[in-house]
């Protein structure tokens, strides 16, 4: 394998370890070869949002594995999954299944130049959409944490149907509206950035957005791979009270087995194959044991309502980890959303992909390989999004807190 991983930031290369190779999950907690456990907070990235394991969605997986794999035809779990996410996603009417988020922001990007008949795609610096082509211009991610501001193998003719502004800076926006508006299909945003750590929308941005398309006769896509069910019960368009007008989802949707969608009202999602002329297609698309994993938990978070509960755990991670670096003499600064949560180490405040970068990489490194040690596994990267589940208890967070205030103490050379 390519570095010895199937996705790069797994490498860990960018915090001077080799990478622990995981053997099985349980709850908040997730166990290296070896049978060392680890308090998780990368949570497979996003999806585990009841933590590992979790009974209710085994048994959903189990009993549709039993039934058979793939079927390669309709099955009836895609109509009920569907149906959920239309329920609770405000502006999505008619969803389509895929196997991943770059499947999602992909095809939801060449229905906005379908259906607008433009091909620019306005996108924002440090904010991670997928490895699709379009997507590899100034993303965050991966592509931030190995310092790749592109990648080769994106010939320029396609890097050049993107245009990049900064995230949180409306006037940059309308620059590009007033130099490439006649030919902007859509603007696609993280509404909370999670790839380049984790970065608010600031007040009006998000609206901005939506008036500047509206206006610009442009589509807004909401990418809530990773905010969808993290940020609140029916994701950040929910939160902010916006209205996007294709939104992409991932991560939760499938309870932790590759699934992620993309939807939006009836009319824009006519333009989709077999409805339409816009082709999109997937073998495994809408696959029984997703379908089933995803509506296990989206049926458990229903019944449990957890979202105060974690946005208030969440919380408390953050404050105590600021407050160690900070009693330390270490600068830093982070903030949550929902169950979704991040720290930089810098003085802050952090609105954007610089004001991130400007964080000590080297400081975070080392803090990381005590952290490790410690018993706490967090993303391997500055630039990512941390994450709180249903099975982190209130002594967990604290005892991640103690954790961090006896890594930062290594890190600082006073232990």
């Amino acid at each position: 394998m390519p570095g010895g991983v199937s996705s790069p930031v797994r490498a860990f290369g960018s915090v001077g370890l080799d990478p622990f190779f995981a053997s099985r999950g349980v709850g908040p907690r997730i166990f290296d070869a070896e049978g060392r456990g680890y308090l998780d907070y990368v949570l497979s990235w996003g999806p585990l949002i009841l933590g590992h394991a979790h009974p209710v969605v085994v048994d959903a997986v189990q009993r549709a594995a039993a039934d058979g794999m793939s079927f390669g035809a309709c099955n009836s779990r895609e109509v009920e999954l569907a149906e959920r996410l239309a329920e609770w996603v405000p502006s999505v009417e008619v969803v389509r299944f895929v196997n991943s988020g770059t499947e999602a922001t992909m095809s939801a990007v060449r229905l906005a130049r379908a259906a607008t008949g433009r091909d620019l795609l306005l996108k924002f610096e440090g904010c991670y959409h997928g490895h699709a082509d379009s997507f590899l211009v100034a993303a965050g991610s991966g592509v931030a944490t190995l310092g790749l501001p592109n990648s080769p193998g994106v010939p320029d003719a396609v890097s050049a149907l993107t245009v990049t502004v900064p995230y949180n800076d409306l006037e940059a926006v309308d620059a590009a509206f007033a130099r490439h508006g006649d030919r902007i299909a859509a603007t696609i945003v993280e509404p909370v950035a999670g790839n380049a750590g984790l970065i608010a929308p600031r007040a009006g941005f998000l609206s901005g957005l939506r008036e500047r398309c509206t206006q610009g006769g442009a589509l807004l896509i909401f990418d809530e791979v990773m905010t969808g069910f993290r940020v609140a019960r029916g994701g950040a368009q929910e939160r902010f009270g916006i209205a996007p007008d294709l939104t992409t989802l991932g991560k939760v949707v499938g309870g932790g087995l590759p699934v992620a969608a993309y939807g939006g009202s009836r009319d824009l999602m006519k333009w989709v194959a077999p409805a339409g002329p816009m082709y999109q297609a997937g073998t495994l698309s809408g696959n029984p044991l997703g379908m089933a994993a995803g509506l296990a938990q989206l049926d458990e978070l229903e019944r449990l309502d957890p979202f105060d509960a974690l946005e208030t755990a969440a919380a408390d991670l953050v404050e105590g980890i600021v407050a160690a670096a900070r009693a330390r003499g270490v600068p830093a600064c982070g903030q949550a959303l929902g169950s979704m949560w991040g720290v930089y180490f810098t003085e802050g405040p952090v609105l954007n992909f610089d004001d991130a970068k400007q964080v000590d990489t080297e400081f975070f490194a080392k803090h990381y390989r005590a952290c490790l040690e410690r018993g706490l596994f967090f993303a391997p990267s500055a630039f990512e999004a941390g994450f709180v589940s249903t099975a982190h208890t209130s002594e967990d967070i604290a005892e991640t807190v103690a954790s961090v205030g006896d890594a930062l103490d290594r890190a600082t050379g006073v232990a």
